[in-house]
């Protein structure tokens, strides 16, 4: 028991040391971000201008202005105008991918458009890198003239490449602290892995969620990286009630985004996949969050 805790004291020593030098890389690197981030920002507050103006062109205005961007928070910005407009889904898509291709640090963002008066969502999408995981409808539905608000929130996008080799560092000299605490639960580690890469089986479906696919009754259906994500969750705790702010979190914020009724479209999207087994429903547990319903 005392050689235990001997090993144990000395692990959390090497541990502790770790942290310290991490948080002290983290320090470095905000104070060397600092300038590139304000020179990004600015450059990203000009795309978004013309985006506005653009938008404006569409609308057959061409004479009024596009007010100043507004930096709602960290990574959102508004993009709001003098005069009210109108818009086509397909064209304001089209206009707001071309001109962030200029910036290489937009890869996945969510628009928002916004009623100016209560800001309630008149049209919303979300862009990923990953085409699988893009979200785009009503496309070719002309918008009515009205007050509107442009909404755009882009995923972070972590420490900066030149940053990266510093870390690196860092990270290999918390490995091997952390290599210690590793291997004395190994064994549970293992488990874990081969429950997460093993197919899980529920009802009459074999869900894959390495290949991001089920069969059910013979029928092989494909799955987004998000429905697979949402599903795997569901699959480990069947007949069990998952909260609705756990699945946004374990979905959308834990990588950055918050999107609060994507995740009623994909739990839409899953309960059609799902249909080919009339023994498992996802259903709402009002006030609480969902449940996939496994009956034998």
């Amino acid at each position: 028991m005392s050689e235990s805790r001997n090993i144990f004291s000395g692990n959390r020593k090497y541990l502790y040391g770790g942290i310290m030098l991490l948080f002290i890389a983290m320090a470095f690197v905000a104070f060397d971000m600092t300038g590139t981030d304000d020179f990004d920002s600015a450059r990203r507050e000009v795309l978004l201008r013309r985006i506005g103006d653009e938008l404006l062109t569409q609308s057959g205005d061409s004479r009024s202005r596009v007010l100043p961007i507004e930096k709602i928070q960290e990574n959102e910005y508004q993009i709001r105008f003098e005069n009210e407009i109108t818009f086509k889904p397909d064209s304001l898509v089209s206009a707001i991918q071309r001109l962030l291709v200029n910036d290489p640090l937009a890869r996945d963002y969510v628009v928002n458009v916004l009623n100016c008066g209560n800001s309630s969502v008149a049209y919303g999408y979300a862009i990923s890198h990953n085409k699988k995981d893009d979200i785009i409808a009503c496309r070719g539905r002309v918008q009515p003239k009205g007050c509107y608000m442009i909404n755009i929130k882009f995923k972070p996008s972590g420490i900066n490449t030149a940053a990266n080799s510093y870390f690196l560092g860092i990270l290999l000299f918390l490995a091997f602290a952390g290599f210690i605490f590793w291997k004395s639960d190994r064994r549970r580690s293992t488990v874990l892995d081969d429950q997460n890469s093993s197919i899980l089986t529920f009802g009459a479906v074999l869900f894959n969620p390495q290949e991001r696919e089920m069969v059910i009754n013979e029928n092989t259906i494909d799955l987004t990286g998000t429905e697979t994500r949402l599903l795997h969750i569901f699959a480990l705790s069947p007949n069990q009630t998952i909260a609705r702010t756990r699945l946004q979190k374990e979905i959308w914020e834990d990588e950055g985004i918050i999107v609060g009724r994507s995740l009623d479209m994909f739990i839409s999207k899953l309960r059609k996949k799902l249909e080919f087994d009339p023994n498992i429903k996802i259903t709402v547990i009002r006030g609480k969050g969902y449940k996939l319903e496994v009956s034998s």
